[in-house]
Parts: C-alpha cells; sequence; structure tokens
C-alpha cells in the first residue's frame, strides 16, 4: 500500500491506497449511494467547537457506506444518535438519513477505517494505512478533550494515533485513559452484533456518555475558574464594617 505524501484530515474521493477495500466499493456503485470514504461528520459550529472525537470502526456497508455521514443507516446509528441526544452531544431527531437536520453539539464523529470492508472486518494494513488521516483528524481539533472509541480496533489505532503504545494503553469497556493532553474514553462497539449477544447493553452504553458528560463538565467549571478575574487586593488594615 501507497502512504499519501501529504497529511490531510480527509481521504480523496476515489481514494486508491487500500486497494481491496478500493475494489470492493467499486463493485456497490449504485448510483444514489455515497460509496467512497466517509467524511467526518462535525457540529454546524465548525471543528474549533468539537470537544469530544468519537471514533468507530469503518463505514457499514448499507449503512455509512450508502448514506455517507457515520453510523447513519444501520442499528449502531440508531443507538448511538439517540444515546447523543440524551446527554447534550447531539441536537434535533435522528432519521438514519444525511438530511435529516441532525446536528452535533461539541463533538465530531470520525472512523478508524474511512472505506467500507468486505464483512466489516479492515486488516492490518488497511487500519494502519488510513490511520494517516485519523492522526491529523485528532489534531485538527485544537480544543479537544476527550475521544471516545468504539471496540477494541477503534481504541488501538486511536491509542497509535496518539503516539502511544498499545500495550500501555489496553482497551476495557468504560475505561477513561489520559495521554497527550486529552482523555481516552473506550466502549464496546455499539453493534447489533454485540447488543444481541448482550456483550453491550444500552446501560452499559448510556453509563460510558454519562461518564464523559460529567468528565466535561468538570472541564468546563475548571476552565470558568481559570478564567475567572482575581479581586484586587485590599489596603492593608481596610475593613467593611461601618464605624460606628
Amino acid at each position: 500500500m501507497t502512504a499519501p505524501l501529504v497529511a490531510s484530515p480527509e481521504p480523496d474521493r476515489d481514494c486508491p491506497l487500500c486497494p481491496r477495500l478500493h475494489d470492493f466499493i467499486a463493485q456497490w456503485r449504485e448510483p444514489s449511494w455515497f460509496n467512497a470514504p466517509v467524511p467526518t461528520f462535525l457540529p454546524p459550529e465548525g471543528e474549533d467547537a468539537v470537544r469530544l472525537l468519537i471514533v468507530g470502526l469503518a463505514p457499514g456497508l448499507r449503512g455509512a457506506n450508502r448514506t455517507g455521514r457515520p453510523f447513519t443507516g444501520d442499528y449502531a446509528g440508531d443507538l448511538l444518535y439517540n444515546t447523543l441526544i440524551a446527554h447534550g452531544f447531539a441536537r434535533g431527531q435522528f432519521k438514519a438519513r444525511p438530511d435529516d437536520g441532525l446536528e452535533l453539539v461539541g463533538t465530531a464523529i470520525t472512523n478508524a477505517v474511512r472505506c467500507v470492508p468486505p464483512d466489516n472486518k479492515p486488516v492490518g494494513a488497511e487500519i494502519a494505512t488510513c490511520r494517516t488521516f485519523l492522526v491529523p483528524t485528532i489534531a485538527r481539533f485544537k480544543n479537544l478533550r476527550a475521544v471516545l472509541a468504539l471496540g477494541s480496533i477503534a481504541h488501538q489505532s486511536t491509542v497509535r494515533a496518539l503516539g502511544q503504545r498499545v500495550a500501555a494503553y489496553p482497551f476495557k469497556h468504560g475505561g477513561q485513559q489520559q495521554t497527550n493532553g486529552v482523555t481516552l474514553f473506550s466502549s464496546y462497539h455499539c453493534s447489533r452484533y454485540n447488543t444481541n449477544t448482550g456483550v453491550l447493553t444500552e446501560e452499559m452504553f448510556v453509563n460510558v456518555f454519562r461518564d464523559i458528560a460529567a468528565f466535561l463538565e468538570s472541564w468546563i467549571r475548571a476552565e470558568a475558574q481559570t478564567a475567572r478575574p482575581i479581586s484586587p487586593a485590599r489596603p492593608e488594615g481596610h475593613s467593611d464594617r461601618h464605624r460606628r
């Protein structure tokens, strides 16, 4: 595989860097489908508003590969976006369409692998190649404070994108680990398979977002305390009490 010459957060629409994925997409040239590397979903206020980045595995064939928006068009999106709305990370109504008017709030969503892989299983070389987009994606958010990795593959690629060793930051559902100025949260992927088999329950997923919301609220309070102006010192011996 050929590595891109210029570090960009978004691959070209006809990205040829992973031949297997490029050829697989070419087999699904449905006229109404997106059928291309799926771009990062941003809030309307732009990248400077992003405090939380969610990293999934890869687009689903009839999900994001069809619609062009991460986690849109399959079951995983139902659970993810409804949970985001409930915790204030998104607003509007999720209708599993890119034109449903749903907006993210202080949040961006991307994938460790931008193109749909056969059987939802990217190989190691494809994950490594697409990390050349994940690294600048993380770097573009100058106010980023938290990253949520969905599943062990997304977690491992995110750890590497942050310049760390996977062995030092093992995957654990509900885990929180600090590195490079951000806190990395981890969850089992919200796929139908994981929820059907009980690997991930809705309560487990909600608890992860509850932790993230609490962390970001704590960070906002700390920032407000730091930004609060310091009152000028009073002259020695000054008293507020009225003298009689």
